[in-house]
């Protein structure tokens, strides 16, 4: 079944891969990610809001499959593909696998060159903006192996950024953590509350209270849609 289900998304990831800019606003009506203006805030109040459940059987692998797959069978795995869709100046080996570029990081604003290699490809990494524990937490448990899959790889909820950044993040939600530029932090809460709509999560209330604290400066940050969301 899961082969069936990344086979069927293939074509819908690759149209998935905008550069940040490009990233298109979702409709006004666009399946689970309804929202009544097509704002991420009105989309934030269509969210359950609830506690944590228990992060009891968490497995990063066994639930979410292995880091990274193939999804779109392109040959490219999600991580280069990611890479190539937000790094600029790029060379790469063969078809897919980036060699090197420069990232405009979206946590920072600091500009970082990226060159493949033991010691240096971690400067670059890919984030989960909803990352893979708290989606456990917050109804993941209930998706099928394949929704999961598929969140994993999504490239609505993966962005190539520092790796120092990502790793003060760990699995923190917009409650304990925030990009350090200020004028990201719309565009990161935005894809967050898009990405829990998609994949029917839910927020805690201090989750919720702080990306409507984010969201209350930029009343008109769209939601955004996945191409990849069952």
């Amino acid at each position: 079944m899961l082969l069936v289900l990344i086979a069927a998304a293939a074509i819908a990831l690759v149209a998935a891969l905008p550069t940040l800019g490009d990233q298109q606003p979702a409709p006004p009506a666009s399946g689970r990610t309804d929202a009544a203006d097509g704002t991420a805030l009105a989309l934030l109040d269509t969210l359950p809001v609830k506690g944590r459940a228990p992060k009891t059987g968490y497995d990063r692998e066994e639930r979410f499959g292995e880091a990274w797959l193939d999804v779109d069978r392109n040959g490219c795995d999600t991580r280069n593909d990611i890479l190539a869709r937000d790094l600029t100046a790029t060379t790469v080996d063969g078809t897919c696998r980036v060699l090197s570029g420069t990232l405009d990081d979206p946590f920072t604003g600091d500009r970082i060159r990226f060159i493949r290699g033991q010691a240096t490809s971690a400067e670059v990494q890919i984030d989960h903006v909803v990352a893979l524990s708290n989606a456990w937490q917050t109804g993941a448990q209930r998706l099928t192996e394949d929704e999961r899959v598929l969140l994993a790889n999504d490239p609505l909820n993966l962005l190539a950024v520092d790796g120092a950044a990502n790793s003060s993040k760990g699995d923190g939600d917009a409650a304990t953590w925030l990009p350090p530029q200020k004028s990201f932090r719309c565009d990161y809460v935005a894809r967050i509350v898009s990405v829990k709509a998609a994949y029917g999560l839910w927020v805690t209330p201090p989750e919720r209270d702080g990306i409507a604290r984010v969201l209350g400066g930029c009343r008109d940050e769209p939601a955004l849609t996945s191409a990849l969301a069952p």
